[in-house]
């Protein structure tokens, strides 16, 4: 949600050169709720609302300010500091990089995950520097490692592959810039998650796309393989998280996207800090972040980002992007409160961080967590997730195909697809339904086929306590 100073959670609204307020502040760092304002407090135009000292942004950088409401309130230096103590607040409460961890950062070229990896790089800079100030360091957390991925999304885009050459040698250009410590750069082609044979993987990947006429069905699909790969990438590296750059106004698109789309079950999964329904959990630490802050913090920073690779949405996707950004332009709040109104979802059993074997690691997770973290309802565990995009599914979606005249294999595909992926990504003539699994990738193919072959070995085992037509007509 937007920083302000009522409801900021990482204290970074407190005044510490005033000695005169002394409101009276919550056990969790928000001031109380019947707190008068501060007697005398006068606010200056032009100066921080924060240092009282320094002028704020809109004076001092007129060309970054921008429509974000910070712009007119903070200085530059205090406006870095409320950003990426929201972020810290937000890896800190819901125990999101342990030290043992070893965290890959998926980066896309945009200013999100720019300040994602930046914060990421502040935070392992920092504890390393702790590491060696520490005499005993035997006793000390060992400090988390940091990769970086950037996925070469050519072949299901329209671009040239030449910009995407040079794409991804600014993006290793920045991930070297950032030491110590060093970090792993991954460049990963899209069609990797095939095989390790990129050509076949890219026949099979242009084929895949074809296939799938339904424009935002396609948008959806490359997001879905997205995941994949990261997922792949991380696994195969020995990483431990997955850092994603999302933030508030991206989460805000996606509920309603997810809405629209009929989605409203497993929409809770998608929009917590932490999603652990992968091999490889993924984390969104940005998540209390509007993107207009990261815009505004790349710009002041000089942070560089790689506009080549920012694809535009298309289909339903597109037209709520450029509706919310209507709506964020007619009123600054409307993102935060689109995010906090789908926050009252009740999150699944794998919304939150999985506890570490480490005793000692274990401890100061728990110490860190605080005591308004996220509590799922685990008395009602999702009963499977769709084979395309793994979004959890509930019984009666299931049931409800039951009336479909579909063939025995198509009839097990479509049961463990959600409604989303039935419309928009699975082919509508069901005799194509085996050349569409031919060109998934195999770890998709595998959970499809796999989900019809146990169905069809349950019928076998079953088949002498069935009643054939003859007999249930007698």
């Amino acid at each position: 949600m937007a920083c302000n100073s009522v409801s900021c959670e990482s204290g970074c609204y407190q005044d510490q050169n005033s000695v005169d307020d002394e409101r009276p502040v919550a056990s969790n760092g928000n001031a109380s709720n019947h707190a008068s304002p501060r007697r005398g407090a006068v606010n200056v135009p032009g100066v921080c609302l924060k240092c009282k000292i320094n002028q704020t942004i809109a004076v001092t950088h007129p060309a970054v300010a921008g429509s974000a409401g910070e712009s007119g309130r903070f200085c530059a230096d205090c406006f870095r500091n409320n950003l990426f103590g929201k972020f810290r607040f937000s890896v800190t409460s819901n125990a999101m990089i342990s030290p043992s961890d070893n965290v890959l950062v998926a980066f896309s070229g945009g200013s999100a995950s720019r300040v994602a990896l930046q914060f990421v790089h502040e935070m392992q800079k920092k504890a390393l520097k702790n590491f060696h100030a520490s005499r005993e360091r035997e006793r000390v957390l060992p400090v988390f490692g940091v990769g970086v991925a950037y996925i070469d999304e050519t072949t299901m885009c329209a671009e040239a592959s030449s910009e995407f050459d040079e794409a991804t040698n600014v993006v290793e250009l920045i991930v070297s810039n950032l030491t110590p410590p060093t970090k792993q750069f991954l460049a990963i082609p899209m069609e990797s998650i095939y095989s390790p044979e990129l050509a076949v993987g890219r026949d099979s990947l242009k084929r895949l796309g074809d296939v799938v006429s339904d424009i935002t069905g396609k948008d959806d699909l490359n997001k879905h393989l997205r995941m994949l790969c990261l997922q792949k990438a991380a696994f195969d590296n020995g990483y431990t998280k997955i850092v994603l750059g999302t933030c508030t106004s991206r989460i805000a698109c996606h509920v309603l996207e997810a809405t629209v789309k009929g989605q409203g079950f497993s929409l809770a999964a998608d929009i917590q800090y932490v999603d652990a329904r992968w091999k490889v959990p993924v984390v969104l630490p940005l998540r209390d972040c509007l993107s207009e802050e990261l815009n505004m913090l790349c710009s002041l920073d000089s942070l560089k980002t790689v506009e080549a690779s920012q694809q535009p949405c298309a289909g339903i996707n597109g037209l709520i992007s450029s509706f919310v950004k209507l709506l964020q332009e007619e009123n600054p709040s409307r993102e935060s409160t689109i995010v906090r109104t789908a926050g009252k979802l009740t999150p699944f059993s794998f919304n939150r961080t999985p506890e570490v074997d480490d005793p000692n690691e274990r401890l100061a997770t728990k110490r860190r967590q605080k005591k308004y973290n996220l509590k799922p309802d685990k008395s009602q565990p999702p009963e499977s997730f769709c084979l395309i995009c793994s979004s959890p599914l509930k019984k009666s979606d299931v049931s409800g195909l039951n009336g479909f005249a579909l063939e025995e294999t198509s009839a097990e595909i479509y049961a463990a697809a959600c409604s989303s992926c039935h419309y928009q990504i699975l082919p509508k003539d069901t005799s194509s339904m085996e050349h569409f699994l031919s060109l998934l990738p195999q770890s998709i193919n595998t959970l499809a086929k796999g989900s019809s072959d146990s169905h069809m070995f349950l019928r076998e085992q079953i088949q002498d306590l069935l009643l054939s037509d003859s007999d249930d007509e007698t």
